[in-house]
């Protein structure tokens, strides 16, 4: 659906469970999750951003979809920072909204996202970049069930290192936070987190969640356990050997 619209060069916002993406005339100007830190966590909450320069550029543009544009032209920030940073949180939430598992697709056309225009993405570009994500993912640790449960720390083997990145990860991971709350917490992408998550686990750093037993079978009907000492049964197996005897 991305792609059609795309082709039809839409305007609004498309909606799925996990999150939504705006689209001005075909090409997708941001995104947003609740699985995600937005723009705004990745600034305050990684130091980039006062609170109080974030709270005023919403108040003061926001209502004209030209917040972006304030935060430039007041020197919040610089038009090249304010790219990427806007770019780390458009792919970040996308990946999270075009997950195979986000429910039905809908489309509002019309609607913009107060953020207003940064830097386009082309819609084929996001989702190709959301599927190199999700394989990225799967080939440092096949196990989804990482993303989603407690981190739960395991004592490193003797000589064994991790990067600083890691290191303040690990320091927050508490056997009650998942992957997305460390991400909130420290102010990162939440993507990268889970990356970093995958590959503590495939190091043996963090614990792996032991996927469900399967559900039993269900107990086997007391005429399936009879059937053997039918005498229609037996007599039908007769005829067939007899049949089979005479081919």
């Amino acid at each position: 659906m991305l792609l059609r619209l795309a082709d039809e060069r839409a305007t609004g916002a498309l909606l799925r469970d996990h999150g939504t993406l705006y689209l001005v005339d075909g090409r997708v100007t941001h995104a947003e999750s609740p699985v995600a830190p937005g723009l705004d966590v990745l600034l305050t909450a990684g130091g980039r951003l006062a609170r109080q320069g974030w709270e005023r550029a919403v108040d003061r543009a926001g209502a004209r979809r030209e917040v972006g544009r304030f935060l430039v032209d007041s020197g919040l920030m610089g038009g090249g920072e304010l790219e990427i940073c806007h770019l780390g949180a458009l792919f970040d939430a996308a990946f999270f909204a075009l997950a195979p598992a986000g429910g039905p697709a809908r489309f509002r056309y019309g609607v913009g996202h107060w953020i207003g225009p940064v830097r386009p993405v082309a819609a084929a570009t996001v989702a190709a970049e959301t599927l190199r994500r999700r394989e990225l993912l799967d080939s440092v640790w096949p196990y989804p069930a990482v993303d989603t449960a407690p981190v739960v720390r395991r004592p490193a083997a003797p000589g064994q290192t991790v990067t600083a990145r890691q290191r303040g990860l690990l320091a927050l991971a508490d056997g009650v936070r998942t992957p997305v709350e460390l991400a909130r917490a420290l102010g990162r992408p939440a993507f990268h987190t889970l990356l970093e998550v995958r590959r503590l686990a495939a190091a043996g750093l963090v614990g792996t969640p032991s996927e469900p037993a399967p559900p039993a079978p269900p107990p086997v009907p007391p005429w399936v356990a009879d059937i053997g000492a039918d005498p229609d049964i037996a007599l039908l197996r007769r005829l067939r050997d007899a049949l089979e005897a005479h081919l």
